[in-house]
């Protein structure tokens, strides 16, 4: 059985459910594809990412129900807990030491191998948002007091965390910081470092089915 983990934390891409920051200016169903999108190539990353380590298996760790929105391969658990830290202690609980991540921020995917050079070394590993949160958090050994008291969806989660972290006496490696898809003007950026993503597409012909 694989040492570690490579979890993707995720949400069904439902109208109504998922991206409403981004309504207006698009509509609900157009969040939706965009959020489609955001998973089809952060689960693209994760299998890559697989396929390079022996050691590492693909988890989605999903809010919904499992259906085709999750790509063949990934071994499938459903959230637990109230909030996002107690939702993200219970799939380390779960799972053991490894890598979970958030559906938003593909554009991580290159920095995955960064965070299990970490853990094969008995580190923890953390990768920052601009906006002040974290993409992802690694952990070498299971302990969800890491998740204790650190508040979620803030402007400084990602340094309460890593705060916290090191409170606890461990061992942290820093990975890459990246942008976070929460609003409209998120896209623009995002697509700029994914030319070639399935997010990219979407986003162009969004944009000229509504502005073209």
């Amino acid at each position: 059985m694989s040492q570690f983990h490579l979890t993707i934390i995720a949400k069904q891409p439902i109208a109504g459910r998922v991206k409403t920051r981004l309504v207006p200016p698009l509509s609900h169903e157009q969040a939706a594809q965009i959020a489609a999108a955001c998973l089809h190539d952060t689960f693209e990353a994760a299998r890559s990412c697989v396929d390079r380590h022996d050691d590492v298996r693909a988890v989605a760790l999903i809010e919904g129900a499992a259906g085709n929105w999750i790509p063949e391969g990934f071994e499938t658990h459903h959230q637990d807990g109230d909030g996002l830290g107690e939702r993200l202690a219970h799939g380390f609980e779960l799972l053991g030491p490894g890598l979970i991540v958030g559906m938003d921020t593909p554009s991580a995917g290159p920095h995955f191998d960064a965070a299990f050079e970490a853990l094969r070394a008995g580190r923890d590993a953390i990768g920052m948002t601009h906006d002040g949160g974290y993409w992802g958090i690694g952990l070498a050994n299971v302990d969800r007091a890491v998740f204790t008291g650190v508040p979620m969806s803030t402007a400084h989660t990602g340094a309460d965390q890593l705060e916290r972290l090191r409170a606890l006496q461990r061992n942290v490696d820093i990975l890459a910081t990246v942008r976070d898809l929460d609003h409209f003007d998120d896209i623009a950026p995002i697509v700029a470092d994914l030319p070639a993503s399935h997010l990219a597409s979407v986003a162009v012909s969004l944009i000229n089915r509504r502005w073209g």
